[in-house]
């Protein structure tokens, strides 16, 4: 998940993009507050959700997800956060002059995800001009958007050959990181220290050279056995989880340092306005077996 900070009107709307299942999810706290001006946006959303339901009789709740946003302290809260499409049911629940271009909004976020997909080129300027800003190297950047390419081709594949986008997606990427890496996703990021941020954004160099070579290795193992639907790719996946895995321990026997780390490109809690520095230790690691 990536965190886009985004305002309407000069009120801070904060959104996060799911690039597994290519999803936008949007901060509902601050689209009600937005659309009510409320004192208390978290205490109207709160009454709102028990009393209003939509034409089909389903809660205003039921399409939203909680994820973990900056809140205004600074500190990583859960937050209702919800699709533009679930939105816009909330939105039309809300009595507001602002109902309608708030829903313009909107749209406009989605057109401009639609031109991505269209020239993929817009996607990756922006994604480099990020990087650069965030202190990373151009050495880095290369290799981020070279395992990047990586991960598309296979994720094509996936959609070819009857896997589902979203859940089975995310089933499969997180078999093939456990395979090489000797942890789960959502392991790894802990022990970066990181909660919504995309995992990929704080590999070293050396974490995603592996990645890449897993992924790689994953599509051309699935492409020769002709894998399709959920079980055969899950195979393929653990194959080339495990051609990492071998030349991962090989590189750690011969140089005696872990490939798997704690690195991240976190900024201190005390110059979060400052360029990020190399990748630092969230905790200190040891070679994994």
């Amino acid at each position: 998940m990536k965190i886009f900070p985004s305002a309407f009107e000069g009120q801070a709307i904060r959104r996060l993009y799911d690039e597994a299942t290519e999803t936008w999810w949007f901060s509902v706290i601050d689209i009600v507050q937005v659309l009510t001006g409320s004192d208390n946006a978290r205490d109207y959303w709160f009454k709102m959700k028990l009393r209003v339901k939509t034409e089909d009789g389903a809660e205003l709740s039921t399409d939203c997800r909680q994820f973990k946003l900056p809140a205004a302290d600074g500190k990583q809260r859960l937050t209702d956060c919800a699709t533009a499409e679930s939105l816009l049911r909330i939105v039309q629940s809300i009595p507001s002059p602002k109902a309608e271009p708030i829903k313009r909004w909107l749209a406009k976020v989605g057109y401009e995800r639609m031109q991505e997909i269209a020239d993929p080129a817009q996607a990756l300027d922006r994604a480099r001009q990020t990087w650069q800003q965030q202190g990373r190297s151009e050495k880095w950047i290369q290799q981020r958007m070279g395992g990047q390419e990586t991960r598309n081709k296979l994720t094509d594949y996936w959609s070819e050959h009857g896997v589902e986008k979203g859940r089975e997606y995310a089933i499969l990427t997180n078999l093939i990181h456990q395979t090489w890496s000797g942890l789960s996703v959502a392991e790894h990021k802990e022990a970066k220290g990181l909660s919504s941020h995309n995992l990929r954004d704080h590999m070293s160099e050396a974490e995603l050279i592996f990645t890449a070579l897993a992924e790689l290795s994953t599509r051309q193992i699935a492409e020769r056995q002709q894998a399709t639907g959920m079980a055969e790719n899950a195979t393929a996946a653990k194959a080339g989880g495990r051609i990492a895995k071998n030349a991962r321990q090989q590189l750690e026997d011969q140089t005696g340092h872990s490939v798997v780390t704690a690195a991240n490109y976190l900024p201190p809690p005390d110059a979060s306005s400052s360029p990020l520095p190399p990748a630092r230790r969230s905790r200190s690691t040891k070679k994994k077996p």
